[in-house]
Formats: structure tokens, sequence, C-alpha cells
């Protein structure tokens, strides 16, 4: 994807008509505007000059982000000078507000002096020159004051007309027309009231004087500068977690160059260069300490603020700090590659891209302006045929024209988003897409990985069966020349138990990982070696009933054997065990507390895969399933509802692409791994519910923004129009539009204050069966498991109509849970279906009555 910074815009109706001018470019398959950072992202082959030039040719302006300018010109860095601040950052630098402050202070002054001279005398009986005794000196001093605040505010109508030229009229627009129709209407009356001046019609002046406007179409535009001012600046918050990101990395670096120490700016370390870093300072690029020892804080990183002890070998990573001891370290991450950049690339890039609940809002903000100045003409007109003055008709077609607000649509998804992905980031959660962020928060089930995901991912040998014949030392040295070879947890666990006995593996040849298997090799001397699970190497040689009870016993214990055979015969049994992380079924409860059912796939052996899955709590086991049988599974469980697979992001990366939502667990420094579409960085599963929390946080979020966003505009316009017997002055219309956007950006920021590891009081906890989706891909054994469980089980599917959302599903299912006999009832409102298992003798009537007592209907 390409990124480019676009210019010009004002609200939700510019990036619709940016994305739409850019989505027709020949080329284009992709486009996506964000109006919160004024970035546009853009994907296939069209070439940046064709962007650019789509752009300018809607109006507005366009260039290459700061990003895209960096790896253009390879300089890795924001800039080659000490202390020089990164171009990124200084996209994301406030500009506007200044400006604005400029503006509103200037717009003020003026406001007030108009002010005092429409009104003061009115209405507070302030002294005035005796010359504003006569209406038409009164009328011109007004008139001139607002060309003064006109000039001032001159942006929104050099915009609205440079838009309105373009056909694609935006909130400028609306607020130009508004204001300029105040003024010319009122320089209208101020000649009429000249022409009678001269006439010496005393009465009609007056009458004429009392119809001028000049001070709402001054109040209109200062208004509207105060809600902009409001808005950039609750707009900037949104990306503070951003620009922290920014601030993490030191200018400079102490680099060890022809035996000294030297200072030099961050762009000039390269790979491979040795660098020094002190207590107090943070770490300027990603390395592996050569030397010393100490404490180092990874929050930025991680969010977690313990440190960790750091020893030679240990990787260290940009943006963190240093808390104890003097450290040198050996470059391996520079420029864009270290992990801190490759995050903020994720969270930038997050930004850029729109979630599916933001469509709703685009199509309604191409269409909202024309719509808006046809209802103020509409107004007008209605008025007028009603037998209303034109004062008053005018009045409420300004009104419409100033209350109208598309920006705070625009804005109600991209500052959730921003928002969310600013928490998600100080966690060490990363979201790569705004559409992976809605989509987690809507998952239905939750597949994890056993290994390394359920499990420690560290596991141990525990016990070794030599067969018959067989030497202990023997099994384990060529069992360990086998594993070495491997990259799996358990070869790892094999070959470090064979050197704590002093063992070194033996070279082989012709290595070969078979998935899902096990391994094959060939010694020195040519004898075929293999290893891997009970009914690999049963199908392949003979095990003894001895050694098959064993391997079973250990299996139900939740341990894993390892056969091992040469040349066809037996050499005995390894089992390793892998412990259930300590957070695993607090995270799995919790996912369950959420009405997601979870579920646990592995390449392990049944038995053992039981006995792991029984102590995290999960409510189905899928075992003895091959790395490229795990994409099956996910698409079958994905006929259930949207889910999310939970995986390492390497062994499980086609799995983690087919799910709805793929999380990589304990990435660390990999933190771009392509195959995820949430990244998580700490290596604990508590972290993915943490991600599922925040996600279903944002949405909720974005629902109450679109709320406000569309029932503001479905209020204030009859308002506006004078429906409700209320002929609300245009100045009032200015005033409700300049606090629109406000509140919206401010709900967003309510984001900062959900506590996404925090406990919520559990739900029931729903126990579902997957038989009917995967069962074809269970394990023959861990069906045999269940039969006893499942004989004496029937489940019922039931069509409802009426459920809405997730607060229609919990009232359903707890209504049918109560019934004696029912076991568990699994609601889903995006299909229409409750699916019930029955553990005892309940007929469909009483279902049936069950949910229609909860106001649902039951087909």
């Amino acid at each position: 994807m390409t990124k480019y910074t676009i210019t010009g815009m004002s609200c939700a109706a510019c990036s619709a008509r940016v994305e739409k001018a850019v989505s027709k470019v020949e080329g284009v398959s992709s486009c996506s505007v964000s109006l919160l950072t004024n970035t546009m992202g853009v994907e296939g082959d069209a070439s940046p000059e064709q962007i650019i030039s789509a752009v300018e040719n809607a109006g507005y302006g366009a260039s290459l982000s700061a990003e895209e300018k960096i790896a253009v010109n390879e300089s890795g860095a924001a800039s080659g000078k000490s202390g020089a601040v990164d171009p990124r950052e200084e996209a994301l630098k406030d500009r506007e507000s200044p400006k604005l402050i400029r503006r509103l202070i200037a717009s003020a002054v003026v406001l007030l002096i108009l002010m005092y001279c429409s009104m003061g005398h009115m209405m507070w009986n302030w002294p005035l020159p005796s010359a504003f005794d006569d209406p038409v000196f009164s009328g011109v001093v007004q008139m001139m004051l607002t060309a003064v605040v006109m000039v001032i505010n001159q942006k929104f109508f050099i915009s609205g007309a440079k838009a309105l030229f373009h056909g694609g009229p935006n909130m400028d627009t609306l607020v130009a027309l508004g204001s300029g129709t105040a003024f010319v209407y009122s320089a209208a009356q101020l000649l009429l009231m000249v022409n009678q001046s001269a006439k010496g019609n005393a009465e009609a002046v007056m009458a004429y004087h009392m119809n001028l406007y000049f001070e709402s179409a001054a109040m209109i535009l200062t208004l509207i500068t105060v809600g902009k001012l409001l808005e950039a600046k609750s707009k900037g918050r949104t990306t503070d977690a951003l620009k922290g990101l920014f601030k993490l990395t030191p200018k400079t670096a102490a680099v060890i160059r022809d035996g000294a120490e030297r200072e030099v700016p961050v762009a000039d370390v390269k790979e491979g260069d040795i660098f020094v870093v002190r207590p107090g300072e943070n770490f300027p690029v990603d390395g592996v300490v050569t030397e010393g020892s100490g404490a180092v804080n990874e929050a930025a990183l991680t969010g977690e603020s313990v440190p960790v002890e750091k020893q030679p070998g240990d990787g260290v990573y940009t943006g963190t700090v240093n808390q104890t001891g003097y450290l040198r370290c050996r470059a391996t991450r520079v420029g864009q590659d270290t992990t801190l950049n490759q995050i903020i690339k994720l969270v930038s890039d997050a930004a850029a891209t729109k979630a599916p609940l933001a469509r709703i809002a685009d199509k309604v903000s191409g269409i909202f302006v024309p719509a808006v100045l046809a209802i103020a003409v509409l107004t007008l007109a209605g008025w007028m045929i009603a037998g209303k003055q034109f004062s008053f008709a005018i009045g409420r077609a300004i009104t419409v024209l100033v209350i109208s607000c598309p920006c705070a649509l625009g804005l109600a998804t991209p500052v959730a988003i921003m928002a969310g992905s600013g928490v998600g980031a100080k966690n060490g959660i990363l979201y790569k897409t705004a559409a992976s962020l809605e989509t987690l928060g809507r998952v239905k089930v939750a597949a994890l990985d056993k290994t390394g995901t359920v499990t420690s991912g560290e596991p141990s040998v525990t016990r070794v069966y030599p067969a018959e014949g067989v030497d202990e030392s023997q099994l384990v040295r060529l069992a360990a020349s086998m594993e070495a070879g491997s990259e799996h947890p358990l070869g790892k666990a094999v070959v470090s138990y064979a050197r704590s006995l002093g063992i070194e593996p033996e070279p082989v040849r012709n290595f070969e990982a078979l998935p899902g298997n096990g391994l094959r090799a060939y010694a020195e001397d040519g004898d075929m070696l293999l290893g891997g699970s009970v009914s690999y190497i049963g199908s392949v040689a003979v095990i003894s009933e001895d050694l098959k009870k064993l391997a079973d016993e250990e299996a139900m214990a939740g341990r894993t054997p390892l056969v091992f055979a040469k040349n066809g015969t037996i050499l005995g049994v390894i089992c390793t065990e892998d412990t259930v992380r300590a957070d695993s079924a607090e995270a799995v409860s919790d996912l369950r507390a959420m009405n997601i059912s979870v579920i646990m796939l592995t390449g392990d052996n049944a038995r053992t895969a039981a006995a792991v899955g029984k102590a995290a709590g999960v409510d189905e086991v899928i075992a003895e399933v091959r790395p490229d049988g795990k994409a099956k599974v996910i698409d079958e469980l994905k006929k259930r509802g949207k889910t999310a697979m939970v995986g390492d992001g390497i062994n499980d990366a086609p799995a983690l692409v087919s799910a709805d939502a793929g999380l990589a667990i304990g990435a660390g420094a990999d933190v771009a791994i392509d195959a995820a579409d949430i990244v998580l960085v700490k290596n604990r599963l508590s972290d993915a519910v943490a991600a599922v929390r925040l996600s279903r946080a944002v949405i909720r979020n974005i629902y109450e923004n679109l709320f406000w966003a569309f029932i503001y505009n479905i209020i204030c316009i009859p308002l506006a129009i004078g429906l409700f017997g209320l002929a609300m002055k245009p100045v009032y219309g200015a005033l409700a539009m300049s606090l629109s956007s406000f509140c919206v950006c401010m709900n967003a920021l309510r984001l900062n204050l959900v506590n996404i590891h925090g406990r919520k009081k559990r739900e029931k906890a729903h126990v579902t069966s997957i038989e009917n989706t995967a069962g074809s891909l269970r394990s023959e054994k861990e069906k045999e498991i269940d039969m006893n469980k499942e004989e004496n089980k029937k489940t019922v599917t039931l069509n409802v109509e009426g459920m809405m959302c997730m607060h229609c599903e919990a009232r359903v299912k707890k209504a049918l849970e109560a019934i004696d006999g029912v076991e568990s009832a699994q609601p889903d409102h995006e299909k229409n279906i409750c699916t019930v298992t029955l553990s005892g003798d309940v007929s469909l009537e009483t279902l049936k009555n069950a949910v229609e007592e909860q106001g649902y209907k039951v087909v």
C-alpha cells in the first residue's frame, strides 16, 4: 500500500470525493482516505503521478507521505542531522490549531465591536457616538466590520467555492453560502434603507434596519472557527499514542568507531555497528548485547513495566530504556527495519484503512452536502409559498445551511479506530487494518493452537523408556541426532535433554521433516532413523504392547510420547511435557464468558490433547491435525460464525490466513508477520482476550459516534427548517454545528479509559459441540473418548426472528438455559438461529414458549 498526504480536505464530503476520484484511476484496486490524519492509502499499480493528478483534478492537494519519501530515499531514518525531527512525526504535528487560534482571536475582537455597535445600545443601553443614531450609518459600519470578519475567515469561501466549482460541495461550501447569503441579504436591505432614507421614509428605514443579519454572518464564521479549533485539538489527542512512539527514538547514538566512542545521528548507525547505552538512556536501534548486563524497561514495546534482565546474547529494541548497567550492543536492525518503526508503520497503516462500519457514513457523506443545499432551497421556497415574509424564509434557509454537519459523520469511525489502535499499541496489541479490528470484535469462535499458545511452548523431557535390549544413552543419542535438525519445540527439548547428560548429537544426512507425522534421517553408517508420534511410527514399525501401554498412560497424563526407530526396529519412547500457561485457563474462561466458543487445535495425540484441553478449560479439542489440515478446520469452523485463530504466526500461517481474524502471539520483534491480522507482541494468551475486549469497545464507540452524527442531523435539520414551530436563529445553528464534531472526537477519547485487561463479570459459560462442523476432521480416538458423553444428548436448531444484537442473544440464551433438560443454547442474531443442546426430554413447544416470552418469534 502506498500512502499519500492529502491537503485541502475539511469534511467527510471532501474525503469521499477524493476517494471516488482516485478509485477511478486505471490500475487502482483499492483506495482509503482518512479525514483524521489527512492521509490516503492506495493499492494497485497506478503511478504516484497518476494518483496525485487525480486528487488535484478533484480540487485538493496530494504528495507522497513522509514514510514513502523515506523509503524512496532509502535514508532509513528521519534525517542525517543530529536532533532532526522525524518527518513522519512532523506530518502529525498540529499546524492547524495555531492558525485557527489567530483567526479566532481576530474574529472575536471584530465580532465584539460589531455586537457592541449593533446591539449594545438596545440591550444594555451602552453609550454610542451620536452618528449611530442614524440607522443607515449604523448599517454601513456593521457591513464593514462583517466584511473584515469574512476576510479573516476567507478560507471558508475559497475552499467552498473551489469545491463547488469542481462539482463536490463540502462543509466549507455550506458555511460560505450560509454566511454569504446573510451578508448579501443584509447588504440588499441596507441599499433599500438608503433609498427610503433619501425619500424621508423613517418608518421604512427602521423596518429594513430590523432585517439586517450582518452580526449573524460574522458570528456564524466565528462560531464555526471555534468548532474547527475544538475539532483540531481533539483530533490531535487521538493521535497522541502515535506521536508518543516517535518520541521514543533518541536522535543520536554512541557508536564505537576506530576504537573510540563517538556520538552520531541515529541515521548513521549501520547494521553491525557496536553502540553503547548507559543507564537512563533509550536504545537507538535494535541489537544484541555483546558486553555487560542490566535491567531494561520494555514497556514501550510490550506495555509491561517490569524490567527485563539482559545478558550477552539477549536482544534489545529501539525505544526501550536501559535502567541499570553499562551495555555494549551490536546493531541488528536499523532505520525502518527496527521493531519500533514496524510498530509505528502498523499503527499508521491501520489508521489509513477503513472499517466496514465506515461504509454507511461514506455513502451518506457523498450525497449529504448536495442534499442539504436542496433542503435549504426548498425551505426558502416552502415558507414563501406558506405566506411568510422573505426575511423569515431566508433566516430558516441560512440556519439549515450552517447547522448541517457532515464532519461528524466522517470522523465517527476513524477517530475511534485511531484511538483504539493507540491503546492497543501501548499494550503490545497491533492491529494491521481497521477491518481486522472490527472483525475481531465480532468473532463467535476462537481456535487456539496448543503448543506455544495454550502451553508455554518450552517442553522438557520427563520420561525415557528404552525398548528391550536398547541402552538409554543409545536411544537419547540417536533421538537427539535426528531432532537436531528440527525446529519443533519437542525436538529442541530432546536435544537439550541429551546435552544435559553430556551427549552431543551426531551428524545425520538427508534429514526430512514429515509435517504432522515425524522425522526421517540417515546416520553416517547408512542406518535409517525414524521418530514421531505413536500412530505414525506404529504404521511403519511394530511397537510392543508394553511400550504402547506406557505411551498411552503418559498421554493420558498430558505428556507427549515420541517413538524412535532404527531400520524399522523400535528403540524406545521419550516423553515430553509442555505445561499449560499460568494465564491460559483464565483467558479461556474470559473468552467463554464473552460468548465465544474456544477450540484447541493440535497435531498432538488425542489423549494428550484432551488432558491439556481439560486443564485449560476449552470447549472442544481437535487433535492429530497436520499443519496443512488446520486451515481446513478453520474453514469448517467459519460456518458457525466469524472465527479467530491464535497461533505463533509461523507454523500456523495457513490457519491464520484462513481465519476471519488471525492473531500471532509472542511475536516479540517480528511484529510484521505477514500471515496475521493482529500481532500480539507479548507471549501470553490473555492479550488475545484483551484484543477482543478492545475491539468490542471500539465497535461500541463507533456505533455511539455514528448514532450521534446521524441523530444530530436528523433532529437539528428539521429544527432549522422550523417544522416544530421554533424559529431557530442562524447563530444557534452555527453553535450546534461547531460542537457536533467535537463531541464525536471526545467520545472516541474515552477509549483511553477502557481497562482491556480488567476481568468482567462472568456470564454462564456456554458449552457447544463441534460435531456438526468439524467432526469429520477429528481423530477416531477422540470420538471414542466423547462417545459416552454425547450419546444421551441431542441438538435442536430453532429459527428465531427478531434478534438484532448480542443483547438479544443473551436474553434468548438465558431463557432457554433456565429450562430443565437444556444443557446449552447458542443463539446467532446474524443467522437468526439458535442451536440448543438437550440433555433430557424437552418438548419443542416448551422451547418455543420460552423464546417467545422474551419478545422473539420462533418459526
